[in-house]
C-alpha cells in the first residue's frame, strides 16, 4: 500500500460500464513526512475520501480487488482513509 493526498476529484462523461457509480480522485503520493513523491495519479475512490485528505492506495492487479464489477478497467484504488501517522524515530 502507498500513501497520496487527495488534490482533486475527476468528471468523466463516459466511462467503462464496470466504472459506473464509481468516483475518481486525482492523487498526489507523498511519503510519511508529507513529502510530494512522484507525479499525480487517477484512482478510483472506494471509501468516499474528500479533498485534503491522506489515502492509502494501491495499484496494479491489487487495485481490482475491492471493486463490485469485474473486471474493471483500473490501475489505481483508494482503499482508505488515514486518522493519523505517528512517527516512531
Amino acid at each position: 500500500m502507498n500513501l497520496a493526498e487527495v488534490i482533486g476529484t475527476i468528471w468523466a462523461t463516459k466511462k467503462d460500464p464496470n466504472m459506473e457509480g464509481l468516483k475518481m480522485q486525482l492523487i498526489q503520493p507523498i511519503t510519511t513526512k508529507h513529502k510530494k513523491t512522484g507525479e499525480p495519479l487517477i484512482a478510483v475512490d472506494t471509501v468516499g475520501a474528500g479533498s485534503g485528505e491522506i489515502v492509502f492506495y494501491v495499484t496494479a492487479y491489487e487495485a481490482v480487488i475491492p471493486l463490485q464489477n469485474q473486471p474493471a478497467l483500473v490501475d489505481a484504488s483508494i482503499v482508505g482513509i488515514v486518522d493519523r501517522i505517528e512517527d516512531t524515530a
